[in-house]
């Protein structure tokens, strides 16, 4: 397992395991990764143009410094590990602290995706449950995806996620307007 080497103030627990997998904060040296596989996946997530070094050294230092030392930050971002290895990484975002909600983000090595797939999102969204529910007593958590992946949908199911809601056309995609699909989980623990 890694070494810590930033916490979040707004949460108890840092690090949340189920070997070989965990996830940690998000750790700086993670970043160039990161940014590889965002823009090797840019087609389905929001993100305009593909990123520069330049541009992730500027999100870390800015946007991802300030959130450790936040009690309620925006987003708790994590790297996801297999031993120490970075295989992905993602977090909760969009939280909303008064009604007790968050947007599960998730991306994986890009490599990774044709064969473990399905194992490595269930494997990570046991971990980041860990996290909302446990940890941070989120009520709710939801996955809002451009209807691109429906192979997804399955994952979130077996996950014990229901679809909560469609958005019609809501995103342009390729010359074409796409549904936005929201996959929901409320905590019962």
């Amino acid at each position: 397992m890694s070494e810590i080497k930033r916490s979040y103030l707004s949460l108890k627990q840092q690090v949340f395991a189920k070997e070989p997998h965990s996830i940690v904060p998000i750790r700086e040296q993670d970043r160039y990764d990161i940014m590889k596989w965002r823009n090797e996946q840019i087609y389905h997530l929001r993100q305009i143009k593909p990123l520069t070094e330049e541009d992730q050294d500027r999100y870390f230092n800015t946007v991802v410094a300030a959130l450790f030392d936040e009690e309620k930050p925006s987003q708790i971002l994590f790297s996801y590990l297999e031993w120490d290895r970075c295989i992905g990484y993602g977090g909760l975002v969009h939280i909303n602290w008064a009604d007790k909600n968050a947007e599960i983000s998730f991306i994986m090595d890009t490599k990774l995706e044709e064969k473990h797939f399905q194992q490595h999102w269930l494997r990570y969204l046991a971990l980041i449950e860990d996290a909302a529910f446990k940890d941070l007593e989120l009520h709710k958590i939801f996955v809002y995806a451009f209807d691109l992946r429906p192979h997804l949908y399955e994952i979130l199911e077996i996950a014990g996620y229901f679809m909560d809601a469609r958005l019609t056309e809501h995103c342009f995609f390729n010359g074409a307007y796409k549904d936005v699909v929201i996959y929901s989980k409320i905590n019962d623990r």
